[in-house]
Order: structure tokens, then sequence, then C-alpha cells
């Protein structure tokens, strides 16, 4: 079931559609209006389409930089379940292995 949620980012208030739970919307307009503003609070970008870019960028590079931590976690707990894995008895092992 879609959801019609009223947001407002950069002083704009838009209706979006979505599946998602009402409240998770809104903390993702928030999210955006928070990011476009700190852009333009820069005081370097007048036009909105502009800071609007800008801070997509900026939140591309915050999801990029959380897969590569959620990779590495990932790599680290593969390579932590390897080492514990080791301290097994043999039968033990084996049953994991399976």
């Amino acid at each position: 079931m879609k959801h019609a949620v009223k947001v407002t980012i950069v002083d704009e208030e838009l209706t979006v559609r979505s599946e998602l739970d009402p409240e998770y919307t809104r903390q993702v307009a928030a999210h955006v209006d928070a990011a476009i503003r700190r852009v333009l609070a820069s005081g370097q970008i007048v036009e909105s389409h502009k800071a609007a870019i800008l801070a997509a960028l900026a939140i591309t590079d915050e999801l990029f930089q959380a897969k590569r931590q959620q990779q590495d976690l990932a790599a680290r707990l593969k390579q932590m379940a390897g080492e514990l894995a080791r301290l097994l008895p043999p039968q033990k092992r084996q049953s994991l292995a399976l």
C-alpha cells in the first residue's frame, strides 16, 4: 500500500508517494533537507538546483563510505571466525563447514 507523505525540503512542500513507512520517508526527506542546507550554508552556491546536486554527491559519498565500512567489517568478521574455528577441536571444525 502506498502512502502519501507531505515533506518539506528547503522550504518547498512535496508529497512523496511510497510503500515505505511514512516516518521513514520523513526521516529521509529531513536528511536530504539538511544536506542541501549545509551546502547552501557554505555560502558558495546560490542556485538551489546546484546545491541539490552537491548534496546528492555528499549523500552518495556517505552511502559509499558506509558500504565500504560494512564490507571491511564483514571481511574482518570472516577472518576472526576463521581464527576462532582453528581453536576448535577438529570434529567441531568439520561440523561448522557443513
